[in-house]
């Protein structure tokens, strides 16, 4: 999904002018909006730009391209906000090191934690990353409640439940290797459907791309039980319905 992304990045580090101009044009106003979306008061930005010499690399030195790192498991841009984000937090966690002691009648204040900090510094580089995962754990949940009982069985058992595929074959009577050519199948059906529903919604195909990289880098508030139990709701009350 991301290959335009890593031949850019590849190209970029292997030191090609035209690509490193695309790369520039493209994704410094990516890189700066983080950053100020980080420090609105402009610090950020001092890090931001520092990126620069990282990603085209030091020639000659020991240093090679912060681009080759990039593996594509997300998009470039969502890989160079995280990036970003760790950098700031970094710094952060630097510039307290450099504090002075308080004063010993003078009650220490509480440090953040790390994690919390970082958390905080990917969400606001990416503010974007929070509603894409809200779009993608709905519209599972619309294309669970689409598939068939028994692919539903599949699915929970396998996934929810963690049931092994042999342990999987023998609650639905099939046989282990049909289990897997089954999940495939419905996990093929799932991201085509789910991708459909997206594009309903009106997103495009760069965003269905985030989505689904924020869901595979950090499923967040992606919850499978959730998902079922969300997906199992309209089925009941459609049964209720239907009883009375």
């Amino acid at each position: 999904m991301h290959a335009a992304d890593v031949d850019l990045a590849r190209r970029c580090a292997d030191g090609d002018e035209r690509a490193w101009d695309r790369f520039v044009r493209e994704y410094r106003p990516v890189l700066y909006r983080a950053a100020d979306a980080l420090d609105p008061r402009g610090g950020a930005r001092e890090i931001a730009d520092s990126l620069y010499a990282e990603l085209f690399g030091v020639r000659g030195g020991n240093r090679s391209s912060l681009f080759h790192y990039f593996q594509g498991r997300s998009s470039l841009a969502t890989w160079l906000r995280a990036v970003l984000a760790q950098r700031y937090v970094d710094h952060l966690r630097a510039r307290r090191r450099l504090e002075p002691l308080p004063d010993g009648d003078e009650p220490e204040r509480e440090k953040p934690n790390a994690d919390a900090v970082l958390g905080v510094a990917v969400e606001a580089a990416d503010p974007d990353r929070s509603r894409h995962l809200m779009l993608m754990r709905d519209a599972l949940a619309v294309v669970v409640a689409r598939l068939s009982a028994r692919d539903r069985l599949r699915l929970g058992s396998y996934y929810r439940q963690e049931l092994t595929l042999a342990e999987t074959g023998r609650l639905l009577g099939e046989h282990e290797a049909t289990v897997s050519r089954q999940l495939a199948r419905t996990r093929r059906t799932i991201r085509e459907q789910v991708e459909g529903h997206l594009r309903d919604v009106g997103l495009g195909d760069l965003q269905i791309a985030e989505c689904f990289s924020h869901a595979a880098e950090d499923p967040g508030p992606i919850d499978l039980s959730e998902v079922f139990d969300a997906a199992r709701r309209p089925l009941v009350a459609q049964s209720e319905r239907s009883s009375s």
